[in-house]
């Protein structure tokens, strides 16, 4: 129950975070908008800032969560990155398919920072598990040990640049059909990780 009642606490100030800003939200507002009271809102969190780290922290927990669990996968090293590039995207197309979500285009909209800030608290975790996922093609054989070097931060700018086309839609403008995008994107950049003969 008690975990219950903070995670509503943290997904309605998200929401209110989204909407009009922290600066503009207020303890009053989160327990209004959660039908608890302002002392339950503080019997859980101290401050506005300190839910918004929270939340910062479990955005973080879940990206790499599910990670994570690519990693444990019992694939071969270029399923696993495959699967790795597939997730991350996916990661940022949220629930439609076909197009951003609403709410992840107004937070990313109105709140970039946030969002780098979760990817911040992620990112060294999730560059070690791609790290021993590489290590381990290498090993193997399957990957290159030069492209394995450059390969995470070769991954890194192009997401990027996919989460700002799928954000404002523009990937049409450029000929790009979002179906079927994350596998011919993983295809190509793994093409260039693996080892040639």
């Amino acid at each position: 129950m008690v975990s219950k009642t903070r995670d509503k606490l943290m997904d309605v100030a998200r929401q209110l975070f989204a909407k009009k800003g922290i600066e503009n939200t207020t303890m009053a507002d989160i327990a209004t908008a959660s039908e608890r009271g302002r002392r339950t809102v503080y019997s859980y969190f101290a401050s506005k800032q300190e839910i918004y780290n929270s939340i910062l922290e479990r955005e973080s927990d879940q990206l790499v969560s599910r990670i994570r669990q690519v990693a444990d996968a019992a694939q071969t090293p270029t399923e696993k990155v495959k699967a790795f590039i597939i997730e991350r995207i996916n990661m940022v197309k949220a629930d439609d398919k076909a197009s951003m979500s609403e709410k992840i285009r107004l937070l990313f909209n109105r709140d970039l920072s946030r969002i780098e800030r979760v990817r911040k608290l992620a990112l060294e975790k999730e560059n070690d598990i791609l790290q021993s996922m590489l290590e381990q093609g290498v090993r193997n054989g399957e990957f290159d040990s030069r492209q394995a070097k450059r390969f995470a931060s070769t991954l890194v700018l192009s997401l990027q640049g996919l989460y700002y086309s799928y954000v404002n839609h523009n990937y049409e403008n450029i000929g790009l059909k979002p179906a079927g995008l994350e596998e011919k994107i993983a295809e190509f950049l793994i093409e260039g990780l693996k080892r040639k003969n």
